[in-house]
């Protein structure tokens, strides 16, 4: 591991780039529907993903007006019971 980071990361500070290239990460992208409510969609953000009412609320606002949102970035193995847990609510949820 250490001769991935090179010495410029460590004089810079800058970790992000080489962590990223260590763990593949991947996002639990939600997709906007004509079925389910914002308060559905938001308690079960809540519920399942571990937000906070106001994270939930915004995450929400995106999914409704951008068609679709990152909801959650993790490794696939983490992400899984969490897609399960929204589709299992009727959400449209995948990982990407």
């Amino acid at each position: 591991m250490s001769e991935l980071l090179t010495q410029e990361s460590l004089l810079t500070g800058n970790y992000t780039d080489t962590i990223e290239e260590l763990v593949d990460v991947k996002h639990l992208i939600v997709y906007n529907d004509n079925v389910n409510t914002f308060d559905w969609v938001i308690q079960s953000l809540c519920e399942v993903c571990g937000h906070n009412e106001e994270q939930a609320e915004q995450l929400s606002l995106l999914i409704h007006f951008k068609g679709k949102a990152s909801v959650k970035e993790d490794v696939f193995e983490r992400l899984e019971p969490l897609k399960t847990g929204l589709t299992d609510r009727g959400i449209n949820a995948v990982i990407e």
